[in-house]
């Protein structure tokens, strides 16, 4: 594993999110749905592209706080520009779970 300074890791924006919307990705290579994050006035909404069907429905993510990274550029995914990374981890069986806060925390609010 290599090591980073921490100025590297603050490079990094990983902020809180609500999600808005979330819908299954038909034109997607493999599973996923696209979601409409909320991080709030300062910094908005953005969409993304998360493969975290075979543990999450649509409809149990609205409303639900995730982590995502905000500042990779914007990259293009089929029809859609995911404009942030929502952050997971996979289980023993491969299927990813979503990095959530415990409890509520302002939309924007920076991981440190």
């Amino acid at each position: 594993m290599d090591t980073i300074s921490w100025d590297d890791f603050t490079k990094v924006e990983l902020r809180v999110g609500r999600i808005l919307s979330a819908e299954v990705f038909a034109e997607a290579r493999k599973p996923a749905y696209k979601l409409l994050v909320d991080f709030g006035p300062e910094l908005g909404q953005r969409k993304s592209s998360a493969q975290i069907t075979q543990l999450y429905q649509p409809q149990e993510l609205i409303g639900k706080l995730v982590v995502a990274v905000i500042n990779f550029p914007p990259k293009q995914i089929g029809p859609l520009m995911s404009q942030c990374l929502v952050t997971g981890f996979h289980n023993a069986e491969g299927h990813v779970s979503l990095c959530v806060p415990e409890h509520e925390v302002p939309l924007g609010t920076r991981l440190l």
